[in-house]
């Protein structure tokens, strides 16, 4: 699959191709579906299929200071997109000068002049332009000038999570926040996944018996609530099952807020400055400080076996 960051990265010798745009954080179920469907009509015509997202999210250029926790950077979500099959995703800078650019102005600037679109395929509620000024009507409406036809998708799954809100990226952060990674993976149709690089912290893990990986997490990063979490801890593909933490380690008087993973039954792992993954599979309990090391180490000790447990299970 092809990644192009800014209009100048589209090869000069691109052809027609089927274009969909959107920030697709998380790429969930609800994404997949409009994704899916995309590349699908790209076969059926021939072409290539394309994704167009937008680096920093809109929302950050557009109100300062709003950027919202992400799901997936924007690796992640290319590796998705690639999973189901994408040919080339396209990542625009989103810049003050961009946000003023007219809906007219965007689809011939983007679509008709760079990835010559043959088809483009979104969700009902796509909007685009200047304040948002473009809906699938004007998209639809310039497609007959422009030779591009227009298809709406219904992205509005729904299931359990979230007591059957339709599965949305927004309800998905939610879910995250609340340490509710079970309902967050019905949504994404995977775990949810933190990634970052491994440092040092106080090694207090590893004089405890259970030595953890210290992740520095992405900017942005959605991270579940405090607690612990029975999942998985990838370094170097290798995918191991591993005790969660997510807090401030309020035992041993912490304020800083860390994601720390213990994988299971390992021994003599050297993790330090791996860029590593770790997916939440299930909660297992709140955050909380212990009366003394014994029962701290029981605790852990309990913690483990769960965790074991859940990812045998899974």
């Amino acid at each position: 699959m092809q990644r192009w960051r800014g209009l100048e990265d589209i090869p000069q010798d691109w052809g027609r191709s089927v274009v969909t745009i959107g920030s697709y954080d998380g790429v969930h179920r609800g994404h997949q579906l409009i994704i899916g469907r995309a590349v699908e009509r790209a076969r059926e015509l021939g072409v290539q299929s394309v994704v167009v997202t937008f680096d920093p999210h809109p929302s950050e250029v557009v109100r300062p200071g709003s950027h919202p926790p992400l799901l997936a950077p924007h690796h992640r979500r290319a590796e998705l997109m690639a999973e189901l099959g994408v040919d080339a995703v396209l990542i625009l800078p989103f810049t003050k000068e961009f946000s003023t650019l007219s809906p007219a102005d965007f689809i011939v600037k983007v679509l008709v002049d760079k990835l010559h679109a043959r088809a483009v395929i979104e969700g009902p509620n796509f909007r685009f332009g200047h304040k948002a000024a473009g809906n699938v009507a004007f998209l639809a409406e310039l497609g007959a000038t422009y030779d591009y036809e227009v298809e709406v998708i219904d992205l509005f799954v729904s299931g359990e999570a979230g007591g059957g809100e339709p599965f949305s990226s927004t309800l998905t952060r939610r879910l995250v926040s609340d340490g509710d990674v079970e309902g967050a993976a019905e949504i994404l149709g995977r775990p949810h996944r933190v990634e970052g690089v491994v440092v040092r912290g106080a090694q207090r893990g590893r004089e405890l018996g259970y030595p953890t990986a210290n992740v520095e997490t992405l900017p942005h990063t959605a991270i579940p609530a405090d607690g612990v979490y029975a999942g998985w801890l990838t370094a170097d593909g290798e995918r191991m099952p591993a005790a969660i933490s997510v807090g401030t380690n309020p035992q041993f008087d912490g304020t800083e807020r860390t994601v720390e993973a213990y994988a299971i039954d390992r021994v003599g792992l050297d993790l330090y400055g791996l860029h590593v993954a770790v997916d939440f599979l299930a909660y297992v309990r709140g955050q909380e400080k212990f009366d003394s090391i014994d029962a701290l180490l029981e605790a852990i000790a309990a913690d483990v076996k769960r965790c074991r447990e859940l990812t045998g299970m899974a």
